[in-house]
């Protein structure tokens, strides 16, 4: 039940508390300007280093090249004073071996003392960052415009210092007020959301002005917002759907017997209602008589029937074109006789517009005098179901609603209408096709299903 309109409201509050949330944050944000790029010392320093770097390894490699042939002569002098066979040959191959290895310790060596001194480096450079602030106290430098405030602040009463300086700072960076005109247009998405499923322009109007009370000049907190909004909404939904409920079980123990005329359009469930009813109060253990009073609509009586020998209860009827109000007389009248607790008075679908049965319902009422005038609605029909209620209440005065088909109702418009406009309230909805699906209605039923 209200699925579709507990989908819509979900995605519209978020919307709205969303835009809230930017709004508030508009005004806080000051526009950051491109600091030009600063170039470090440490930068400048290390591009003609690596230029030297690149260099040092070509410059050594080209004289430890003459130093080895120098070496390489000496020894060759050395070891062949005597000439040595051609099979000796392989002792000056032996000799570029040694000289091979002691080359590579000494490039091993040179490696390790590079890492060494580039370490060292580093360790400068990580340094350096925090020298810069030495460096700067050293020469003396003048205070920045902050520091010259921050002066000022301690130079400040002692009372507005218990105020707290970080609170005012944070009262001026989260809190923000909306305007009229900006609310208004923030909520657009929610009054779209709210239209979409068939709620009347009045309650719309009731919600939108509960959250401008509660927005509109405040300073507000933005991790506040969505509280703020949800509360509101529900409080909201909560006033309209709160009219003088009625305890239908105790009042029909306030006379016997107690008569209940069920009004409505064609086709709004009106026979099925009064069947739940009637099975409702026999498990309450109160008698009651069904009155076939619709003699207009084809089959409705025999319609009417079927359920009385369901629930084992007693029908007065008459032939189809008889006068409806006098079968709701002789149901009285039977009831009266029999000692029966309730009458229940099934009367014609009748669309509100058409005056000549309206004056024919009026009739019924003039007759029967009915102690309790319930209107019956179908949900899925929306903002027509509201329409339907209130023309029905200028036409009789309605003293309450039966909404039925509540359980295929996925938008729930009329839930949140037609006791708001009519300013009835809404007794029981039907949940389905069996006898035991009729709950009674409250407001946490509604809040509970959409989400709030």
């Amino acid at each position: 039940m209200f699925g579709f309109l507990k989908e819509k409201l979900k995605k519209a509050v978020s919307i709205f508390s969303r835009k809230a949330k930017e709004e508030t944050q508009a005004a806080e944000k000051p526009e950051k300007k491109e600091e030009p790029k600063k170039i470090e010392k440490n930068e400048i320093k290390e591009k003609p280093k690596k230029k030297q770097e690149e260099k040092k390894p070509v410059v050594k490699s080209r004289e430890e090249e003459k130093i080895l042939t120098e070496e390489l002569e000496i020894l060759k002098e050395e070891i062949l004073v005597e000439e040595l066979p051609k099979e000796e040959v392989p002792v000056e191959q032996e000799v570029k071996e040694i000289l091979k290895e002691e080359h590579e310790k000494n490039l091993e060596k040179e490696r390790i003392e590079k890492e060494a001194e580039e370490k060292n480096l580093q360790k400068e450079e990580k340094k350096g960052f925090f020298d810069f602030f030495k460096r700067k106290k050293e020469e003396k430098i003048e205070p920045l415009p902050i520091k010259k405030e921050e002066s000022k602040i301690k130079e400040e009463p002692v009372e507005e210092e218990k105020k707290g300086f970080f609170a005012k700072v944070a009262e001026t960076i989260t809190t923000k007020k909306i305007s009229s005109e900006k609310f208004d247009e923030l909520f657009w998405d929610l009054e779209l959301a709210l239209l979409e499923n068939n709620v009347a322009m009045e309650v719309i109007e009731k919600i939108k002005d509960d959250l401008k009370k509660e927005l509109v000049d405040r300073p507000l907190s933005r991790t506040k917002i969505d509280e703020i909004i949800l509360e509101t909404l529900q409080k909201s939904i909560k006033d309209v759907l709160t009219v003088k409920p009625i305890s239908f079980l105790e009042k029909i123990k306030s006379k016997k017997p107690f008569v209940i005329c069920f009004v409505g359009i064609n086709g709004s469930g009106k026979t099925t209602s009064i069947a739940k009813i009637a099975c409702m109060l026999k498990q309450n253990n109160i008698s009651c008589v069904m009155a076939a009073a619709d003699t207009f609509r084809a089959a409705a009586i025999d319609q009417l029937q079927h359920h009385a020998d369901k629930l084992n209860i007693k029908l007065i009827k008459q032939d189809y074109g008889a006068d409806p109000a006098a079968v709701a007389f002789d149901a009285i009248k039977h009831a009266e006789t029999k000692k029966i607790d309730v009458v229940l008075v099934d009367t014609a679908g009748r669309m509100h517009s058409n005056t000549n049965l309206l004056d024919e319902m009026k009739k019924i009422i003039r007759v029967a005098k009915p102690d309790l005038k319930i209107f019956v609605g179908e949900s899925i029909t929306g903002n027509d179901c509201t329409e339907q209620a209130k023309e029905f209440d200028d036409a009789i005065t309605i003293d309450g609603i039966i909404l039925s088909k509540t359980d295929i109702d996925e938008k729930g418009g009329a839930a949140l209408s037609v006791s708001y406009i009519t300013k009835k309230p809404i007794i029981y909805i039907g949940t389905g096709q069996e006898y035991k699906d009729l709950k009674e209605f409250s407001a946490d039923l509604v809040l509970g299903n959409l989400g709030l």
